[in-house]
């Protein structure tokens, strides 16, 4: 069997830097992530199920536009990247928000006194968040001669633990107030990457970001989180070899088993390559052993609001058809059950006929 003593998975870890400094193993996404960057347009959505890693790619590319090429020694984007410009990075990461306006209220405040501190600016008593975030971007791109990228993780968290309380609508108003800034400041920034799992496309950053490309279903970005079949075989034989010999299986066998309970899942229907759950694979390598990883690492707080009494019902799901205009345009809201439980990784894609979407249970 092989060694795997002196390998190390990252569970748990959501920073690239410790990942890399650290020595885990890195299943390597540079090469979308500069295209993405690089090729791609300039605002951007990603929605993707949670516990998927997304912020990985957040932190990935942070470390990209902070030009720290070391850590990127012997991942593809090596052979991509000729420059390495180091440019401000803006990274907010709305899950440490709360659910009420004045959670969200004092994080924003907290992270900008972060960034007016390290470009040395000085607000006035009187500034709205709105004018701090402006200056922020404006104050950085003055002091370093390059355009901002603006990277926002979990965009929707407060709109999602806020909807249906008296607190959503403070909340979606201090999102449209404070990131309409980064439509007026457009020539300031470079690259916008917002990620979520679910989109309140009127009330929030949609509404006043109308330019914002959503790719979560652009076939070259199907991949971008998650982890393929190949990427499996290719990264991670040692483990499923001794998956396989402490349960009397085969190599095959252990694939196969593995496909069974965590792969399954398609983002594109123009690129249907097989996606595993990755927190659910790299939590079953590391133990060598299968379980429901995912689920029960704590569902999302919307789930109850839309099916009642979930474990029985979400079979009702399974073969699911949705219109291709709710399901990539639609918000969460208004788009019911179907479209809630398969930006929340419930259900996947299955199939695509004629403008409308098959769904069901992934694995």
């Amino acid at each position: 069997m092989v060694e795997t003593n002196n390998r190390r998975l990252p569970v748990g870890i959501q920073s690239f830097e410790e990942i890399r400094k650290e020595g885990y193993l890195y299943v390597d996404k540079t090469d979308i992530i500069w295209q993405l960057a690089q090729k791609g347009k300039k605002y951007n959505y990603l929605s993707r199920p949670r516990r998927f890693g997304k912020s990985v790619l957040v932190d990935t590319l942070e470390a990209y536009f902070t030009g720290k090429k070391e850590l990127f020694e012997g991942l593809k984007i090596m052979q991509m990247e000729k420059e390495w410009v180091k440019r401000p990075v803006i990274r907010l990461d709305m899950s440490r928000a709360g659910a009420e306006p004045d959670t969200l209220r004092s994080y924003l405040n907290n992270i900008f006194r972060q960034y007016e501190k390290e470009y040395s600016l000085v607000p006035n008593p009187t500034d709205s968040l709105a004018d701090r975030f402006n200056a922020i971007i404006v104050g950085s791109y003055e002091q370093t001669g390059q355009q901002v990228a603006i990277l926002i993780d979990e965009y929707d968290s407060p709109l999602q633990h806020s909807w249906k309380t008296p607190h959503h609508e403070a909340c979606t108003s201090i999102y449209r107030e404070v990131f309409a800034i980064l439509k007026a400041d457009d020539k300031y920034e470079k690259f916008v990457f917002i990620t979520g799992i679910t989109k309140f496309t009127q009330i929030s950053l949609f509404s006043v970001l109308n330019n914002l490309s959503n790719i979560s279903f652009e076939p070259e970005y199907a991949a971008i989180c998650g982890i393929t079949k190949e990427e499996v075989l290719r990264d991670f034989k040692p483990e499923i070899s001794k998956l396989a010999s402490r349960n009397g299986w085969t190599f095959d066998e252990a694939v196969a088993q593995l496909t069974a309970y965590y792969d399954g899942y398609h983002f594109s229907h123009e690129n249907m390559v097989d996606i595993f759950n990755p927190f659910s694979l790299i939590n079953a390598l590391a133990d060598s052993k299968l379980r429901n990883y995912w689920a029960s690492s704590g569902a999302t707080s919307l789930l109850p609001k839309f099916v009642d009494d979930m474990e029985v019902r979400l079979a009702d799901f399974d073969h699911s058809a949705l219109l291709s205009t709710i399901i990539e345009t639609s918000d969460v809201t208004g788009g019911g059950a179907e479209l809630f439980l398969y930006q929340s990784g419930y259900l996947t894609i299955k199939g695509y006929i004629n403008g409308t979407y098959f769904l069901g249970i992934p694995n």
